[in-house]
């Protein structure tokens, strides 16, 4: 996934652009207003993350800029103004997405997770096969042999938000923002509780969920020899 960020704090835009890219982001940067504009307006991003207070164009004229271009690109604002009239404007304005300074960079990969959700019905490919398990992101199903293994919501959640980051590591915190957005808050051992049902549906059905805990770090994807069921 391609993201912009257009954040005129070199020191903030450095340490943001380099964990996004640990992630295995593809990150642009912009210092300036005029500058990520621009970049925006000519290049193919996924997400744009955009800072309120930039020199030379402020990030709401930006946003609104887009948005007249009818540029359909997902819009994080990122803002040290944190009252609720600021944020309803950012929103109303066309942004996807508000988060108030500070803000804890676990909480803006959630964010992002996030809106990869929202537009992933959308994609041309609305299948992920792993494993021979297959989940289908538009009718919101996991699937094993043509047979469709019956999950709870979160149990689905989870195990999407995993199998769409398949090359990264997944946080609790990221899957907690993933199943219930930033309203409420799902404990590490309730995500622990739905994935052990998760594995044993799918081992009831002839298969193993590829999903491993990495201690310390969160979840991910593993190969099928890895797999210890």
């Amino acid at each position: 996934m391609r993201i912009l960020l257009i954040e005129d704090s070199l020191s903030l835009r450095n340490s943001l652009s380099l964990g996004l890219e640990k992630l295995g982001y593809s990150v642009d940067t912009a210092g300036t207003g005029s500058e990520g504009l621009g970049m925006a307006l000519l290049g193919s991003y996924e997400i744009i993350i955009l800072d309120m207070m930039l020199p030379e164009l402020d990030g709401m004229t930006i946003l609104k800029t887009l948005r007249k271009r009818h540029l359909e690109t997902k819009v994080i604002i990122l803002s040290a103004r944190s009252e609720s009239e600021d944020k309803v404007a950012g929103l109303l304005a066309g942004a996807d997405d508000y988060l108030s300074k500070p803000f804890s960079f676990d909480e803006l990969t959630a964010r992002l997770l996030s809106l990869m959700r929202r537009g992933a019905a959308n994609c041309l490919n609305d299948q992920v096969t792993i494993n021979s398990l297959t989940l289908n992101i538009q009718f919101k199903t996991l699937s094993y042999n043509n047979g469709i293994i019956n999950l709870t919501p979160n149990e689905y959640k989870i195990v999407e938000c995993i199998f769409l980051n398949r090359h990264k590591i997944v946080t609790s915190e990221m899957l907690s923002e993933f199943i219930s957005g930033s309203y409420d808050h799902i404990s590490k051992n309730a995500i622990e509780a739905h994935l052990s049902s998760a594995r044993r549906k799918v081992r009831e059905s002839g298969a193993s969920l590829p999903i491993k805990s990495k201690r310390g770090f969160g979840y991910r994807v593993v190969e099928a020899n890895e797999i210890n069921t």
